[in-house]
């Protein structure tokens, strides 16, 4: 019968129960199994739901290696080990877990361990359950052991129970986990095992994921990054398939909003499932196309899992790495387990740290890119992991996909670049915590990429990663951020693209005064909105080719609106509560038509620089339609996601009338001004901006200076046309009267006035600028840094 643990203290217990367990119970159970332990008692109150369990302690190893008279043995294999030969660690490695597996557990053991596990079964009413290795120094806030030690999922029976408890003890001495203890300065004598036994959710007949509670690339500590996949979860971390990707913005989901900021669908080929019969307890089996393009998770089940990992994130008070599984029988989520996150939560906020290219050459191949440095060197194609001994030090490793055993020699390698895998598979994750760049799904990296070919691997490109022909020349900038001076201006972004928002968030900012709509539009939509409007009228090319990016969508409208709303609300909230200034679209008709469908709807103009576009097209009758899906995009990320930080600018409105009827047109689209703190710009790129500057400040709250398109306007030049291109210049007097005059007239009418234009990263111009009390300056955030620098020292 199972001891009762009043009589029986902690340190001299077999078995202890999760609802026995808390956070200071690592010393018997582990990292892991206390953790386990302290949710299953605190956290079920408040709905969070963890499968029940029980762990094997750390005393119960011990007592195995004990009573088998093998701590010498395992002493001595260790101590003639050379730890940087792949070889002779393998070897090490290798004798050590037999020794172990050799191993009788004790009768009075192997007891307690049955008699738990009976009485699980009979509680839970199921048979299977997952071993998961828990080491007493695994998962602290400033070292991961993840995926170091083995699990095992699917185990039935008395017998593969404690073959199974066997493997994971003798896991303790993988070649990786003994690596890593070297490494950290762990005493491989001073870390035991303990083993969870826990109800098995059937996640093969579902789903299952991983959620941070950060942005695992930025650090951006404001959102619940969450990944799913089909099947049992090992399938993430062994990279074999891309999962979906989600975000939600924690700032507005505590006060009730819905702000899924994204989603992705990932390429989800493969589920793992439950093996019945054979050597293994699991198999993949591939999953149908139509599958594939599905999401893993519905609305609200993004919401509950992203609500979860608040709460956890709030009782450890610390970022969180979480794992979450689907029963497939009841339909209902879980937590399987929950560790610090070790890699950005230790990073030095105050040290901004930046790579930069300063040379491009032949991009070989491109993947997602993992962190944000850039490394160089030789490619080495190891193809399986009794190969590594063969990799040096500052080569590039190119590989199908790590696992743990990689370990050794993924600490010494320049870049990682891997054919599969994604932002949480096994290379991403270490590579991360070892602070080297890696791209990893590029699906043909080993073919395509020769050995000793010398590469540079970018990852400071945004979300993609780079593997660029040759060693090309990069710098690194290190800004101490406690020693910048505030200037008394604000400084703004020119940020448009929403996979770089969070990166770009982490480098002091006032928030965006320049978002423009055409970067989300020509990169995740792709279709012209009246096409989507229009949809049955298309021919039948332009309707595959809409079918096949708009999967899930009857609606095609709403597909162009939850897009826009997305990419929005991605650069919204990596600056909330900061001003986020998005400008509707200002598309030209020839760059309308390239869009999908494009060609029916726009005119053919001899000059659409100065033709139809900006305001002009928002009340048109051929337009307004389509204009309505932006308004209906910012409705949603302003009502919907809660981030009213988010204000709205119209472009090249060329009268106040104009201005008057696209603000009419907002209204009934459900954009009223001034309600919910709703502001409306107008840029200031024509000379009629500046000329009857009081007359739209009767219309519009603020104003920012376009100065690419004012300075040609002014100047009579097409700045296009290499015949006139010498004359184009910014700072001619004509151009610096104009926005003289403008923020003037903006100061006299007490509205708001900045400057957009590329203008603003000019150091003297940005000066001038400040001189004149300008309210911000907006620049591409490269330049942001330099230019603060530079007005500290006027």
């Amino acid at each position: 019968m199972l001891q009762k643990k009043k009589s029986v203290s902690k340190d001299k217990s077999f078995i202890l129960w999760f609802e026995e367990l808390g956070n200071t119970d690592v010393a018997y159970v582990g990292g892991k199994n206390a953790s386990l332990g302290e949710m299953y008692r605190l956290l079920s109150k408040k709905g969070i739901r963890i499968p029940n369990g029980f762990a094997i302690t750390s005393y119960a190893y011990r007592y195995v290696i004990k009573n088998a008279g093998i701590r010498e043995e395992i002493k001595k294999i260790l101590g003639q080990m050379n730890i940087h030969d792949t070889k002779s660690l393998a070897a090490a490695g290798s004798r050590i877990r037999k020794l172990i597996q050799k191993a009788e557990f004790p009768p009075e053991l192997r007891e307690e361990i049955v008699t738990a596990y009976l009485k699980l079964c009979k509680k839970e009413g199921t048979t299977d359950v997952a071993v998961r290795s828990s080491a007493t120094a695994e998962d602290l806030p400033t070292a991961s052991f993840a995926g170091q030690q083995e699990t095992y999922l699917n185990i039935n029976g008395e017998h593969a129970l404690i073959e199974s408890c066997k493997k994971c003890f003798a896991s303790l001495f993988t070649d990786r986990a003994i690596s890593y203890r070297v490494d950290k300065g762990f005493d491989h004598f001073k870390v035991a095992l303990s083993i969870g036994i826990q109800k098995m959710v059937r996640s093969d007949l579902a789903t299952s994921g991983v959620i941070f509670t950060l942005d695992t690339d930025s650090g951006f500590k404001d959102v619940v990054y969450i990944t799913g996949i089909y099947g049992l979860g090992e399938n993430i971390v062994q990279g074999k398939v891309n999962p979906d990707e989600f975000y939600v913005y924690k700032p507005t989901l505590a006060k009730g909003y819905s702000p899924i900021l994204m989603k992705k669908a990932g390429n989800k080929h493969l589920r793992m499932v439950y093996q019945i019969g054979g050597n293994k307890s699991t198999k993949n089996i591939y999953v149908s196309k139509e599958d594939q393009k599905k999401l893993t998770l519905s609305d609200n089940e993004i919401l509950i899992l992203a609500k979860w990992a608040v709460e956890i994130e709030k009782h450890y008070n610390m970022p969180m790495d979480i794992e979450w599984a689907k029963d497939g029988k009841t339909g209902k989520l879980y937590v399987v387990q929950a560790r610090p996150e070790t890699v950005q939560s230790q990073k030095n906020l105050e040290i901004l740290e930046t790579y930069k290219l300063n040379q491009k050459s032949k991009i070989l191949i491109q993947g997602i890119a993992i962190g944000s440095k850039i490394g160089e060197g030789k490619v080495n194609i190891i193809k399986n992991a009794s190969d590594i001994h063969n990799f040096r030090k500052g080569q590039v490793l190119v590989t199908e996909m790590t696992d743990p055993d990689w370990e050794p020699i993924m600490k010494v390698a320049s870049a990682i670049v891997t054919n599969r895998g994604g932002r949480t598979c096994h290379a991403a994750i270490v590579s991360r915590e070892l602070g080297v760049p890696c791209v990893v799904g590029c699906g043909k990296a080993t073919k395509i990429l020769k050995n000793g070919e010398k590469v540079t691997v970018s990852c400071a490109e945004g979300e993609k990663g780079n593997v660029y022909s040759g060693l090309l020349e990069f710098k690194i900038e290190k800004t101490d951020l406690r020693k910048l001076k505030k200037p008394d201006v604000k400084l703004m972004m020119n940020l448009a693209n929403p996979e770089l928002a969070f990166t770009s968030a982490m480098i002091p900012n006032d928030g965006i005064g320049l978002a423009r709509e055409e970067f989300i539009i020509n990169s995740f939509i792709k279709i012209h909105p009246l096409a989507l409007i229009n949809y049955k009228t298309q021919n039948k090319k332009i309707r595959e080719q809409i079918d096949n990016l708009t999967y899930g969508y009857k609606d095609k409208t709403k597909f162009f609106v939850d897009k826009l709303a997305s990419g929005i609300s991605m650069l919204a909230a990596a600056c909330h509560p900061n001003d986020v200034i998005v400008r509707f679209s200002d598309f030209k008709s020839n760059e309308y038509a390239n869009l999908i469908g494009g060609k029916a709807y726009e005119p053919k103009e001899d000059n659409p620089m100065i033709g139809w576009r900006g305001a002009s097209r928002y009340y048109s009758e051929k337009f307004e339609k389509a204009f309505a899906l932006e308004c209906k995009a910012i409705k949603k990320v302003r009502d919907e996601m809660g981030l009213n930080n988010v204000k709205v600018m119209v472009p090249f409105c060329r009268t106040p009338e104009e201005g008057k009827n696209v603000i009419e047109v907002m209204r009934k689209n459900g954009l009223k001004q001034g309600k919910n703190e709703l502001e409306i710009y107008v840029m200031c790129e024509i000379p009629s901006n500046v000329i009857l500057a009081d007359e739209f400040a009767k219309v519009f709250d603020g104003f920012s200076i376009g100065t690419n398109d004012l300075t040609q306007l002014t100047l009579g030049l097409d700045r296009d046309s290499e015949l006139v291109a010498h004359l184009y210049d910014e700072q001619n007097p004509a151009v610096k009267e104009m926005v003289i005059r403008v923020i003037k007239a903006a100061k006299r009418n007490k509205r708001k006035i900045g400057i957009c234009g590329e203008a603003a990263s000019i150091p003297e111009f940005a000066k001038f600028l400040v001189e004149n009390k300008i309210d911000s300056l907006s620049m591409v955030p490269d330049a942001l840094m330099s230019v603060r620098q530079g007005l500290a020292k006027k």
